[in-house]
């Protein structure tokens, strides 16, 4: 009897030293990092619904766990097996099982930059929406038809053109397309809000005819200096009852009539539009593109200064007048004499 319990003690002794061992070493294990892929990254997708078996075969496939027995045991470890979310996941680098477990329980999914530049229409923005797979051009655009959105800034919009802020947004795959506008417009919303808090004195404007002038401001110029100049230009031009004579406005009368070959010509200037500033007075009846943060800050407080008039230098900048013959004089300089150069020079390099 005395042989037996020794012998039994000698089991359970080893069988304790065992179990403890591979303890020890299964709880290094999993914080040991691992990379078992070649490629600088990994994304891996876990669809929503995926379990856990599916999951780690997944991220085993993918080189980013090494086995099955590290998994469960990591697991276990965590006490994380049902907090496990789905989404796509980056993988840059070695990576306990640990790690990668508490990555996926705290959603770390990988979020997808798509900027969108000052100046655009809402048919140019969806087109880059869809170009980096945020749903396609036709549901951005039917979803920026809820103006409800911007109701309480601006209860005469029928869409949200100008109200969709330009920037760059970083969001999961999969992001509804709905869910991307209502960050932009969100967006506008606090920058505008900012900029209108910190205006000094009245702004005799609404604010569609704002985000309108902040919209002509943003096509006219890219210069940061120039934007209060040219948003003067407008602001006195309202003053004076003149026409706005704006180019930017045409081309959007022309796009919308699906008319606009990449150029503007004289007789472009009669089409019969709403939007166009030359056939009729004040500004156009709304946005003609999205303003940027710059733009609608000019809009708000435009230079002290009594410009009516500004033509390109065909270098990026503009020269401003405040009298019909100073402008003349700049477009007989900037304009016509520029061009005739141009033509000359092209005629003596043929020569």
């Amino acid at each position: 009897m005395k042989k037996l319990l020794l012998a039994l003690l000698v089991i359970v002794v080893l069988v304790a030293g065992s179990a403890a061992a591979f303890t020890y070493y299964m709880v290094n294990r999993i914080q040991e990092p691992y990379k078992g892929f070649s490629e600088p990254e990994k994304f891996v997708e876990i669809p929503s619904g995926t379990g856990a078996a599916e999951i780690r075969r997944r991220l085993i496939e993918s080189g980013v766990v090494s086995d099955e027995l590290a998994f469960r045991a990591a697991l276990m470890w965590t006490g994380q097996s049902r907090a496990l979310k789905a989404g796509e996941y980056r993988f840059d680098r070695p990576m306990s099982v640990v790690e990668v477990v508490e990555k996926l329980a705290r959603g770390d999914v990988y979020g997808h930059p798509i900027t969108f530049p000052e100046g655009l229409t809402i048919r140019e923005m969806a087109a880059i929406a869809e170009s980096h797979g945020f749903g396609t051009a036709d549901e951005f655009i039917t979803a920026t038809r809820d103006a409800s959105l911007v109701n309480d800034l601006d209860p005469a919009a029928k869409d949200l053109e100008g109200y969709l802020f330009p920037e760059t947004y970083t969001l999961p795959r999969g992001t509804p397309v709905t869910k991307l506008v209502s960050l932009m417009v969100e967006r506008f919303r606090d920058t505008y809000m900012a900029l209108e808090a910190k205006r000094s004195g009245q702004v005799d404007l609404s604010t569609r005819q704002i985000v309108t002038l902040a919209s002509l401001v943003e096509k006219e110029t890219g210069k940061p200096e120039e934007r209060p100049l040219v948003a003067a230009v407008y602001r006195n031009r309202l003053n004076k009852d003149m026409a706005m004579q704006a180019d930017p406005t045409v081309v959007y009368a022309l796009v919308k009539a699906g008319t606009y070959d990449g150029n503007i010509r004289k007789g472009d200037l009669a089409v019969d539009s709403p939007y166009n500033t030359y056939k009729y007075p004040g500004l156009p009846p709304g946005p003609i593109a999205s303003p940027g943060r710059a733009s609608l800050e000019a809009a708000l407080a435009p230079a002290d200064v009594e410009y009516l008039y500004f033509v390109s230098k065909n270098d990026g900048s503009h020269a401003f007048a405040e009298t019909l013959a100073k402008h003349n004089a700049n477009v007989q300089e900037y304009q016509v004499q520029y061009f005739r150069k141009q033509r000359l020079e092209r005629q003596r390099q043929r020569n």
